[in-house]
C-alpha cells in the first residue's frame, strides 16, 4: 500500500499560489517582486512548517519538478541537513531581489513567464525498505521513521519525502539508467545534492563523481557536500547508534542537533507505577523505532491535545522515562514508561513526543517494590537537579 499522506488545507494552499500566479502572468496587477514574494510564502515560508509534507512511495503521484536530496537520511542529523541545504529554496528577499532585477519586459510575456514562476518542490529522496534491511532480510531499526523523518524535513523547509521502494528491480540498475528512470523521467529533477561518499547504481558501482557526470548531460545541476565533522570525527547515522546504545545522550543530540525523541501513543498498562506513588504513561512506538540503551532518563514530553480541555496540553515537561523489561515486577515484553512530574491527566490515546536529556542508570532488579520505590525516588531527584 502506498504511504501516502497530504492535509487538505495543503490543497488550498496550491490554490492560493495557482491564483497569484494567474494574476501576475495574466494581469500584472500587482509589483513583480511583491508578488515572487507571495507565492514564496504561501509555497515555501509558512504553510511548510505546520503542515506535512507530501509522502509519497509511488513516483507516478510526486510532486514535480524537483531539486532533490539523495540518500537514506536516517536521523535527519547534522551531516545530512547539511546535504539538504542545497535544495532549499533561497530566502524570501534574495529571490524576489533577483528576479526583480531582472527584465520586466520578458516576464510580461505569458510564454516566457511561466518558465519562470516554475514552482521546484524541495525533495528528499530516500529508500524503503533501508537497503540493509532488503539485503540482509532482518528488519532495521531506523533512527527517525517515515513519520517522524517527514515532520523533521518539514521543519528543515523540504516539501516532499519520495520512499523509493527498494527492490530487486531498483537495486539491479545501473548508475545509468537510475538517473535516466528515477531522477529525470520520474522525479523531473533539475537539481540533486549528495554527500560525497554517496554511492548508487547496482552494486553500488555509481560514485557521487559519476553521478555529476551521467545527470549534468541531461542538464541536472549536482551538489556533492563534503563530509560534515564535529572535533574532527565525522558525524554518520552509525556512530549516534552506537551513542545512543551505549547511553551516550549528550554526544548523540549533539551530532543530531537535536535531542533524540521518541513519538508514540499513551496506552493502558498495567497501571502499577500509580500504586507505589509514580503514575506513568506507557508508550507505543512504531515498531521500526531504534531504542537506546535500556534503563532510566531525565526527558523532556511534549504534546497538544486536540481537545479544548487545557488540563491534557504539554509543552517540554520534564520528567523520567523507563525503557525496560521491568524485572522487578517479572515483565516479559519491553515497555517504555514515562513519568511526568508534578502533572495529572488523561493522556490515553494521545501522542507525546519525549525528548531524551540524559542517561540516569541502566535497568536493574530489586528485591522489593519498596526498593524500586525508593530509587524512582531517587531518579526523579536526580532529574529533578538535572532540570533545576
Amino acid at each position: 500500500m502506498h504511504q501516502e499522506h497530504y492535509q487538505k488545507t495543503t490543497f488550498a494552499r496550491g490554490l492560493f499560489i495557482e491564483a497569484a500566479k494567474a494574476l501576475i502572468v495574466n494581469y500584472c496587477l500587482l509589483p513583480f517582486a511583491f508578488c515572487l514574494a507571495i507565492i514564496h510564502w504561501l509555497a515555501q515560508e509558512k504553510y511548510v512548517k505546520i503542515l506535512s509534507v507530501w509522502i509519497t512511495s509511488s513516483l507516478t503521484t510526486a510532486l514535480t519538478p524537483t531539486a532533490v536530496a539523495l540518500g537514506n537520511f536516517d536521523g535527519v542529523h547534522l551531516g545530512h541537513q547539511q546535504v539538504i541545504a542545497p535544495i532549499l529554496p533561497k530566502p524570501v528577499t534574495a529571490q524576489a531581489q533577483a528576479l526583480a532585477s531582472s527584465n520586466l519586459e520578458q516576464f510580461s510575456n505569458p510564454e516566457t513567464s511561466s518558465s519562470n514562476l516554475e514552482l521546484i518542490y524541495p525533495t528528499v529522496a530516500t529508500f524503503n525498505p533501508h537497503p540493509r534491511e532488503f539485503f540482509s532480510g532482518q528488519a532495521w531499526k531506523l533512527l527517525t521513521p517515515p513519520t517522524e523523518k517527514a515532520q523533521q524535513l518539514s521543519a528543515l523547509g523540504v516539501q516532499q519525502l519520495a520512499l523509493l521502494p527498494f527492490n530487486r528491480e531498483l537495486a539491479s540498475l545501473s548508475p545509468q539508467e537510475f538517473v535516466e528512470k528515477i531522477l529525470v523521467e520520474q522525479l523531473r529533477a533539475k537539481q540533486v545534492s549528495v554527500g560525497e561518499d554517496f554511492c548508487f547504481g547496482h552494486k553500488r558501482a555509481g560514485t557521487a563523481t559519476d553521478l555529476d557526470a551521467i545527470a549534468s548531460a541531461y542538464g541536472i545541476t549536482v551538489h556533492i557536500v563534503s563530509l560534515y565533522k564535529r572535533q574532527e570525527q565525522r558525524i554518520s547515522s552509525s556512530i549516534i547508534r552506537e551513542s545512543l546504545a551505549e547511553g551516550d545522550i549528550d554526544k548523540a543530540n549533539r551530532f543530531l542537533g537535536r535531542p533524540y525523541t521518541l513519538i508514540g501513543i499513551v496506552e493502558k498498562g498495567q497501571q502499577l507505577g500509580r500504586t507505589i506513588g509514580f503514575p506513568t504513561a506507557n508508550l507505543h512506538l512504531p515498531p521500526d523505532k531504534y531504542l537506546p540503551r535500556l534503563g532510566v532518563y531525565c526527558v523532556e514530553v511534549s504534546h497538544t491535545s486536540e481537545s479544548s480541555n487545557q488540563n491534557t496540553n504539554l509543552s517540554s515537561h520534564p520528567g523520567v522515562m523507563n525503557i525496560g523489561m521491568r524485572p522487578t515486577v517479572k515483565g516479559t515484553s519491553l515497555t517504555v514508561e514515562v513519568h511526568l512530574f508534578d502533572w495529572s491527566g488523561d493522556l490515553y490515546g494521545q501522542t507525546l513526543t519525549v525528548s531524551l536529556q540524559k542517561f540516569i542508570r541502566p535497568e536493574q532488579k530489586f528485591s522489593s517494590l519498596d526498593q524500586l520505590k525508593a530509587q524512582i525516588q531517587r531518579d526523579c531527584e536526580a532529574a529533578r537537579d538535572f532540570f533545576a
